[in-house]
């Protein structure tokens, strides 16, 4: 039943947010770099005191009292499940707290105090623009064009598609863009070289929807060009591996016999049939583009959901590590979901 199965979606979502937490504090990892901020922010506070000239008693004795302050803030005066583990149950409530360090802050482009939660609603409409709107483009290309592959096998076109395939999967994303960048930036000049400047124009965007729209549009028209060119291999690959399937049923040959044109065997022989699975690779795979790409979006200076997680890695951010974590997760669990009542109404072979 449909309810089984979303309670057993629901089930996993706490349990990868407990292991979460689990890793992040067991591990000792997040009070390694915690501990090493506050002897940052010690050191920086130290060198104002002796600028103000206070005699070496008094001044050990702030920072002393400044170390026990911050150890306070970021949780160090308590074990790490009573520090982490709350994070976790709190997340699933979408209580997030608060941002920890300067550098998330930066790559959200607001100034602390700034809640985990506005941070994601911040940056996941720039990883859309890129990333989630590139993979539409590529399913739709792959629907359209797939089948067609499939059911010619062995054609020319056959032969190239799989050469694509093979040649962009091997090919890095990163570098394409490294290529990119330097052909149409630095090159050509039809492209920016710079692409943080793209914040502006989606933060304000109500304020002016045309000139925003066609500032968006000018900075990510490269980026979303090079990730459609970088994964169309893979999407054209693999729904048409589940179109190949179906392409040498009895049904399908019956309908070459009949003489019923090319076009109409591919739509109503083939894709009907694949509905399912391609519907899987889809969902899935839109979902997956929320996360970001982590080094794709560095090159671009594309400040999303990749660049947010690497920013949170890097200065063990816990409560954004966690919020991302859930966000992710709770896109991944919904997803899945969808598409078991979607394969309720595309396969009437399933059944409740």
């Amino acid at each position: 039943m449909l309810v089984k199965r979303g309670i057993f979606l629901a089930f996993s979502l706490v349990v990868i947010m407990l292991l979460t937490a689990i890793i992040l504090g067991a591990t000792g990892y997040d009070e390694k770099i915690l501990r090493a901020m506050v002897i940052s922010e010690l050191q920086a506070y130290r060198q104002e005191l002796q600028r103000q000239n206070i005699p070496q008693e008094d001044l050990q004795k702030l920072v002393e009292q400044r170390r026990a302050e911050l150890e306070e803030i970021y949780g160090l005066n308590k074990p790490w499940y009573e520090r982490v583990l709350p994070m976790a149950f709190r997340a699933l409530v979408l209580d997030l707290g608060y941002v920890k360090s300067k550098e998330v802050a930066n790559i959200v482009g607001e100034q602390p105090p700034l809640t985990v939660r506005d941070a994601i609603l911040i940056t996941l409409p720039r990883t859309v623009i890129m990333l989630t709107v590139a993979e539409i483009i590529c399913a739709l290309i792959a629907i359209r064009i797939a089948p067609l592959i499939a059911y010619k096998r062995g054609s020319l076109l056959d032969k190239v598609a799989i050469t694509y395939a093979a040649f962009m999967n091997a090919l890095p994303l990163w570098w394409l863009a490294l290529i990119a960048i330097f052909v149409f930036g630095y090159h050509l000049r039809i492209a920016p070289t710079d692409y943080r400047a793209v914040v502006a124009y989606i933060n304000n965007f109500w304020d002016d929807p045309v000139g925003s729209l066609k500032g968006i549009l000018y900075y990510s028209w490269l980026p979303i060009t090079v990730v459609v060119i970088g994964l169309l291999g893979s999407w054209l690959y693999g729904v048409r591996a589940i179109a190949l399937r179906v392409v040498g049923e009895d049904y399908v040959a019956v309908a070459r016999a009949k003489g019923i044109p090319e076009k109409l065997v591919v739509k109503r022989y083939i894709l009907r049939v694949i509905a399912g699975p391609v519907a899987t690779i889809i969902i899935l795979g839109l979902a997956g583009s929320i996360s970001g790409f982590i080094i794709t979006e560095s090159i671009f200076e594309w400040p999303g959901m990749g660049s947010l997680y690497y920013a949170a890695i890097m200065s063990a951010d816990a409560p954004t590590i966690i919020g991302l974590v859930y966000i992710t997760t709770l896109v991944y669990i919904v997803a899945r979901f969808i598409l078991e009542v979607l394969y309720v109404m595309l396969d009437p072979r399933v059944r409740l």
